[in-house]
């Protein structure tokens, strides 16, 4: 009786187990390698779990008990934090809200999870929010203000009124653009430190590289101003004659101040946004017509194109002292610039420029990657300028930039290791951004609607 009564325990004590039901969640990436760029380690066969756009979970076995509304086998890939566009643009009126999406679902389709807008308008405010949301399919947006520049701040007085509205707007950061006076700028810069806002982006001309240094900037976009930066004093150049970033001061640069800047850069920690692709697609010998048959451009209007190649062709026609020659010795300074400035400055961000003259949005941050590569980064230095180093700028940390517990699911999955080739990062396998899951063949599907849809623009 006794060994009946052992059985029927036994026999409802499993009944109650199968029973009870297994918890469920979102999604698992399984057997997938983990590289974090933080540190440039590779943790092969985890297991990584999403849950409401949070990485919740990273083990070195399959869960137990646990369901998954989706698993992604990741067998063989390599799985790694979205990038950041840190020098993004995003369209704003007259621009149709179908533009706007098209060109965040390009920044998305190449891995970027996060952008930095570099011309700010007040409709990206209420983009972000829809953003923040989840009301728009988007990378995590920062915005600039609209364009601080010679002409919207004249007057010392103009300087404080603007910087004082655009931080009550609510804008992430100021755009600095050429033409601002100094004791302007000056104003400008005493007022964004009382508000609290910082500011960012090109180096007026009147103000100088090693002022803009001194006085705060958290970016320097273009490596601006550091070319002019190399000019001896006793030249006696007029620095308005500089051209396009330096370009006509090239035969005057000393390349042994180099490390003063770099140093100067460091002390005043600011960070530096190189977009090297600008220089080696706008402002460069290749023509435009070998640059129209990249396979990108079937994503921009033909109009875009048209407008594309005449400015291309009137910035680099002979009239203008452009040669080939100098390109190459201006291109060799930029390109030790961005080195010593990699290895001793204060760090680098990840950025391009795009939309811009042959920058298509996200297709742009490959060429981008390209040429940091050829100026002398290491692979791991340009995977942190675009994932660990945004993150820290904009002091998120504790919300992107690692594939980490508790961090947001801003992610991309790739059949290869980039640190072994950053051609890996060109055609990712998918795309996680917060937690939402867009695989190749959603992507390449969202790419073809693009690309009819801007035959007849």
């Amino acid at each position: 009786m006794k060994s009946i009564l052992l059985i029927l325990l036994a026999f409802l004590s499993l009944g109650c187990r199968q029973s009870v039901p297994s918890s469920e969640k979102d999604i698992l990436f399984a057997d997938v390698s983990v590289l974090n760029p933080s540190d440039g380690l590779l943790l092969e066969h985890r297991y990584v779990e999403i849950q409401s756009g949070v990485i919740t979970g990273i083990f070195s076995a399959p869960p137990e008990g646990i369901s998954y509304t989706t698993e992604i086998d990741g067998k063989g890939k390599f799985l790694m934090p979205g990038l950041a566009e840190m020098h993004a643009h995003i369209p704003s009126p007259p621009a149709s809200r179908e533009h706007v999406e098209e060109t965040l679902l390009l920044y998305l389709s190449n891995g970027i999870t996060t952008i930095r807008g570099m011309l700010g308008h007040p409709s990206h405010l209420e983009l972000r929010q829809q953003v923040e949301k989840g009301e728009v399919l988007s990378p995590r947006i920062f915005t600039s203000s609209p364009s601080l520049n010679g002409n919207s701040v004249r007057t010392r007085g103009e300087a404080r009124a603007k910087v004082t509205q655009y931080q009550k707007e609510g804008y992430d950061f100021l755009k600095i653009h050429p033409g601002i006076q100094r004791e302007v700028f000056d104003e400008l810069v005493a007022t964004a430190r009382e508000v609290g806002i910082p500011f960012a982006g090109h180096v007026p001309v009147d103000v100088g590289i090693r002022q803009a240094l001194n006085s705060g900037y958290a970016s320097i976009d273009h490596v601006d101003g550091y070319l002019e930066g190399l000019v001896p004093q006793n030249a006696g150049v007029n620095p308005a004659a500089n051209g396009f970033f330096g370009y006509n001061f090239t035969g005057l640069a000393d390349t042994t101040l180099i490390p003063s800047l770099v140093s100067l850069t460091r002390e005043n920690k600011v960070w530096i946004v190189p977009t090297q692709s600008l220089f080696e697609r706008w402002f460069a010998p290749v023509s435009a017509d070998v640059l129209l048959k990249d396979p990108e451009m079937q994503y921009m209007p033909v109009t875009t194109l048209t407008n594309w190649k005449i400015r291309k062709e009137q910035s680099t026609a002979p009239a203008t002292g452009f040669t080939e020659e100098g390109w190459e010795r201006f291109n060799t300074i930029r390109q030790k610039l961005i080195k010593a400035l990699s290895e001793g400055g204060h760090g680098m961000l990840l950025g391009s420029d795009a939309p811009q003259l042959f920058n298509v949005p996200g297709f742009s941050i490959h060429h981008e990657i390209r040429g940091l590569e050829e100026a002398g980064m290491s692979r791991l230095e340009i995977l942190r300028s675009g994932t660990v180093n945004p993150a820290q700028f904009f002091g998120k940390e504790d919300t992107f930039g690692k594939v980490a517990e508790g961090l947001e699911a801003d992610l991309i999955l790739l059949s290869e290791n980039p640190l072994d080739d950053l051609e890996a990062l060109k055609k990712p396998e998918g795309v996680m951004v917060r937690g939402k899951w867009l695989d190749r063949k959603t992507l390449d599907k969202k790419l073809n609607v693009i690309a009819n849809s801007v035959k007849n623009r």
